[in-house]
């Protein structure tokens, strides 16, 4: 785990250098261009402000804000999970190289998601002034958040990644859990439903739930399943690591 860290540091500027050619590569053909970063996520969150408050009726006059709020690191965390499993068996024209290093590429898929959710948050910010929520001291605690969810999301991509070049229908079968997890973590309906064991065998809900603390009801996040996250996500990238160590040299040959 720690051989994997240290040489995503050694090898930063190509990181850097990928993650940048990404997220030019992503908007390059679309006419509103990276205006899609903000677009995106206002449209998911209309949706399914219509679908459940309006349509079902939620009474709770901040619901667009308060599923925005769940939905923006949701994105983040989705999107780094489908593209990463992928992110290996997909880049045959970069591991053929001598000596790429292939851990870069799903540490690539992360970084390129995590900086659309974070120049996604002025977003977020604008939408909770337009429902009157006053800007607090509390959002100076996103920083650890953020970094905690990068944390986790990078394990989960690792392992992923790492099984995905030999067992292909991996993808596919990440693709529907991701679909069906969505509706498993508090994001369209109220965290008050669940009981407290639920937030430490859903990291992601531990995570959605520590967001609408800070940015929703403006108060400090329980810290005991953030600590519980902590430790899973140390754990997926001690197993991530090590099968991403043992089978590194037979990504070439298997893509």
């Amino acid at each position: 785990m720690i051989k994997n860290l240290r040489e995503l540091y050694r090898y930063r500027a190509l990181l850097w250098s990928l993650t940048v050619r990404e997220l030019r590569a992503r908007y390059r053909a679309s006419v509103l261009g990276f205006l899609w970063t903000f677009l995106n996520p206002t449209l998911q969150m209309t949706v399914y402000a219509l679908v459940f408050g309006v349509v079902m009726k939620n009474s709770d006059p901040h619901y667009p804000y308060v599923i925005f709020t769940g939905l923006l690191p949701w994105i983040y965390f989705a999107s780094s999970v489908v593209g990463g499993t992928t992110s290996i068996s997909d880049r045959r024209d970069l591991l053929t190289k001598v000596r790429f290093p292939a851990q870069v590429l799903p540490a690539t898929v992360v970084l390129t998601n995590l900086v659309n959710f974070v120049l996604s948050l002025p977003l977020l910010l604008g939408l909770g002034l337009l429902f009157d929520v006053t800007p607090s001291w509390h959002y100076v605690l996103v920083v650890p958040l953020v970094l905690l969810q990068t944390l986790f999301t990078l394990a989960v991509a690792y392992a992923l990644s790492s099984l995905n070049v030999a067992f292909r229908d991996l993808q596919h079968i990440v693709a529907n859990l991701i679909q069906l997890a969505f509706f498993g973590t508090p994001i369209v309906w109220d965290s008050a439903f669940a009981p407290l064991w639920y937030f430490y065998v859903n990291p992601m809900a531990a995570l959605v739930r520590s967001y609408r603390d800070l940015f929703v009801a403006q108060q400090i996040p329980n810290p005991n399943p953030l600590i519980a996250v902590a430790l899973v996500s140390l754990f997926l990238l001690f197993i991530g690591s090590t099968v991403f160590e043992r089978r590194r040299e037979e990504f070439a040959e298997l893509v």
